[in-house]
């Protein structure tokens, strides 16, 4: 028994600190205070971004956090908002308390920051007070702030950009940093630009030069605006006919398709056929170039004979032949023809040659 005693110790030692831990680590996350804790209630014009849980703090000491955020009851002018805050009891308030809420981080986590105000007096909020909205700021407009710092932050890189960002906020918010070192950034950003202002100087130049071309050219530019409304105006003015126009050529491409599908056949005999003649008469380049030079004689001569008419007169000046007659040789006793003149004809009367 007296073995089982030390294990027995050391468990329930374990089990201890292990629910403690375990209790500041849930606290810590859901931002649960400490102790006994007062509420009271602020009216705010703008709470965007702030949430149930999150942190109050004084002089950026956590000493409570947001209980609940509603509409606050009575407002005549305008809607305010009303936030329920608890704070430590043993943290009295003066009934002057400015509230601020102000950002924690870039992510857009908000705080409730309370400060003194002038001329307490020595008097506190009671519990459940009001903190009217005369003390009260909404948070920073990150909107309107960033939208001034656009040019300088369009030359940043990611890293730069978020670290100027958190210390602008942090400046404006009276927090960390000073306003020498959100110059020192913007110095150091003007500097890197003034590096480059040969080349911002250049571009400058060829604009001006680009602009005064287009300047000196201002009627031609506008006659060309012109007739190209004009242009554009005929267009829409004859889409009707430019559309059936189009179908007409679709039917043509369609009809000359079939055409060329239809003639591709004979197409490619006839170009075979060529290939062949081409073939042929350079095989007879000799017979070819002497037709050629003998045509045009030829060709004089015809047309000497046809000069009549289109008819050709031919005159038969002679004619002549031989006939075999069936003589029997006498030695041989075997037939043998002979051939003899048949006789012929002149005719010398129509101016043959003799």
């Amino acid at each position: 028994m007296r073995g089982l005693v030390a294990p027995l110790v050391k468990l329930v030692a374990f089990a201890l600190i292990t629910m403690m831990a375990s209790y500041v680590l849930i606290s810590t996350i859901t931002n649960a205070g400490y102790g006994e804790q007062v509420s009271y209630r602020a009216e705010f014009s703008d709470v965007a971004g702030l949430v149930e849980g999150d942190e109050v703090r004084i002089a950026g000491v956590r000493v409570g956090q947001v209980k609940g955020i509603g509409l606050a009851e009575g407002a005549t002018d305008r809607p305010l908002a009303e936030v329920e805050l608890e704070v430590d009891a043993d943290i009295p308030l003066p009934s002057t308390v400015e509230a601020t809420i102000r950002y924690r981080n870039l992510v857009g986590q908000r705080y409730v920051a309370l400060a003194e105000g002038e001329g307490a007096g020595g008097r506190t909020l009671d519990q459940g007070g009001l903190i009217p909205v005369a003390q009260t700021r909404p948070a920073l407009d990150l909107t309107t702030l960033f939208g001034g710092f656009q040019p300088l932050l369009q030359a940043l890189s990611p890293a730069d950009m978020n670290r100027l960002s958190y210390e602008v906020i942090q400046v404006f918010q009276g927090e960390g940093g000073t306003v020498e070192s959100l110059l020192a950034h913007v110095a150091s950003l003007s500097s890197s630009l003034a590096d480059k202002d040969a080349v911002i100087g250049d571009v400058i130049d060829n604009l001006t030069t680009v602009l005064g071309s287009v300047a000196a050219r201002d009627q031609e530019l506008s006659n060309l605006i012109v007739s190209l409304q004009q242009f554009v105006t005929g267009l829409a003015g004859d889409r009707e006919v430019i559309f059936d126009s189009l179908q007409t050529i679709d039917e043509l491409a369609v009809a000359t398709t079939g055409l060329l599908e239809d003639a591709r056949p004979p197409l490619a005999a006839d170009i075979q056929g060529l290939g062949d003649l081409a073939g042929n008469l350079a095989d007879t380049g000799d017979v070819l170039e002497s037709f050629l030079q003998l045509a045009p004689t030829k060709i004089d001569l015809i047309t000497r004979t046809a000069i009549n008419g289109s008819w050709f007169n031919f005159f038969v000046c002679g004619a002549g032949g031989f006939v075999r007659l069936p003589v029997t040789d006498p030695v041989t006793g075997q037939p043998a023809g002979v051939t003899v003149p048949a006789g012929g004809l002149n005719n010398g009367e129509r101016g043959c040659g003799g």
